[in-house]
């Protein structure tokens, strides 16, 4: 007979255990619970946010350096046949040196700024860089020696 009470006081246990458990799971979650969530969400957000920031200025730069080189390349084309003028981004576009969908501006909305050398020999094209400040040490040069202007 102690085995009958020790396996129904066994079940009564066990029943007890499962519609706490059922309670629990209907009442849903605390706002304790939800606000860690949050938290932690933050954190990785913060994290994410702490890696990706750095490489979007990386890839900013680079960008502005390989449209200024295109830009470049076109220039020296364009010159061929016009010696005596150095041409400017808008100039280029409009006599279709360069394609009307080309960036004529770097990756701050800042239109580039194309010099020749007295002699002729040389096309540069500069980027006043992210402080959009010219002749500061953030400028974007292509060729990489050419003069600050």
């Amino acid at each position: 007979m102690s085995n009958v009470i020790t396996a129904s006081a066994a079940s009564r246990r066990e029943l007890v255990v499962a519609r706490a458990l059922a309670r629990r799971l209907e009442r849903g979650v605390s706002l304790v619970e939800v606000m860690i969530v949050v938290v932690i969400m933050g954190l990785i957000a913060g994290g994410v946010a702490a890696v990706a920031i750095p490489k979007l200025a990386e890839a900013r730069i680079k960008t502005t350096q390989t449209n200024a080189l295109e830009l470049r390349k076109a220039a020296m084309t364009w010159r061929a046949d016009h010696a005596d003028t150095c041409p400017t981004p808008q100039l280029l576009m409009k006599d279709k040196a360069i394609d009307a969908t080309s960036k004529i501006s770097d990756a701050w909305d800042v239109t580039y700024e194309i010099t020749c050398d007295e002699q002729g020999d040389e096309i540069y094209v500069s980027s006043s860089g992210p402080d959009k400040k010219k002749g500061t040490q953030d400028d974007i040069r292509v060729p990489a020696a050419a003069p600050q202007g």
